[in-house]
This record gives structure tokens, sequence and C-alpha cells, in this order.
């Protein structure tokens, strides 16, 4: 067998490289290796600089695909979360008697729920929520409207959230307004 050949004979042999330019680069790599010996200079590899910036560039790539990965983890759990609190603490509609018809806005468009009296006047002071579900549309206590509110805020369509009242001391309360005061 014969041994193969290096890459300068190749070339030569091809006819891509003259044999003193072949001889020029042989010279002028020696000198160069020559001087890193005798000044300890430290000649820069630009195939592994190549190699570390492409290997850095993959880690932040698999750091960011990774936290887009959890987020969307994180994401269906907070939608499973909300999904079970509907369900475990829906408020049941009396549909033999719900007549009055209850509107509000569900992104652009006005949807109606029919309820009860009693529901829609809860939902008007605020202990009831509505909620969009799975298949529609749910009733819920104003505790459970938070805690979905607090996890997906959109998901809550409905909800007079009660306010609390400030109560202002008035100097002049104690006086009384005469009724033929004139301005």
């Amino acid at each position: 067998m014969s041994k193969p050949l290096s890459l300068q004979e190749q070339l030569l042999k091809s006819g891509l490289v003259s044999s003193s330019k072949a001889k020029s680069i042989k010279t002028e790599k020696h000198k160069q290796v020559q001087q890193q010996r005798h000044h300890k200079i430290e000649v820069i590899d630009e195939a592994k600089q190549l190699v570390q910036q492409t290997q850095a560039e993959k880690v932040e790539r698999d750091k960011l695909l990774n936290q887009q990965q959890q987020a969307q983890v994180i994401q269906k759990e907070l939608q499973a979360q909300i999904k079970q609190m509907i369900e475990q603490n829906q408020v049941p509609i009396d549909t033999r008697h719900a007549e009055i018809a209850y509107h509000f806005t569900d992104a652009p468009k006005v949807k109606t729920l029919y309820v009860t009296e009693a529901l829609r006047d809860q939902l008007a002071k605020g202990k009831l929520a509505i909620v969009k579900a799975e298949n529609g549309y749910a009733l819920v206590s104003s505790e459970i409207a938070q805690k979905i509110k607090e996890r997906d805020d959109k998901r809550v369509l409905a909800w007079n959230e009660p306010k609390t009242e400030i109560v202002v001391d008035d100097p002049y309360a104690a006086f009384e307004i005469p009724d033929d005061l004139m301005w």
C-alpha cells in the first residue's frame, strides 16, 4: 500500500499550487512555529474561536427554548387550575325559572345568559361573576372569580367588583341648609 499524500502534495499534483508557492507557505508556517516557541506568543486559532462562538450561541438558543417551554407548561397548568375551579364551584342555574336576560360582553360580542331574579341580584351586587368555561359560560362566587382573575383575567367576563365606600368626615354635616337660601 502506498502512503497517503499530504494536502500540500495533493495540491501540487493537481496543479492548483506551484512548488515555489508551496515552499514559501511551508517556510512561513515554520517561522511562525519558531516565533511561538521563542517569544511564547500565542497564535489565535480562528477555528477554535469559531467553535467556541457557535457553542455559546447554541447554549443561548437552548436556554431560550427551555424558557419558552417552561412558560408553556406553566400556562397549561394555570388553565387546568382554572378549569378545575370552575367545574367544582359552578353555581347551578335553574333553567325552568331563569327568565331574566343578563347581558355581558365576551370580546367584541354581547352575550346573553338567562338567570333567575335572585341570581341577577347577586350578579349586580358582585357576589357572583360570569366566567368563560370550556363549554360556554358559568356562574361562580366572587372569591373564585378573584382567584381566576389572578391566573387569567380574560376568563372573567362579568363581575361587578364590590367597591369599598370611602367615608369622608364632613365638617358641615351637622349644619342644616336653609330652604330659603338665595344664591
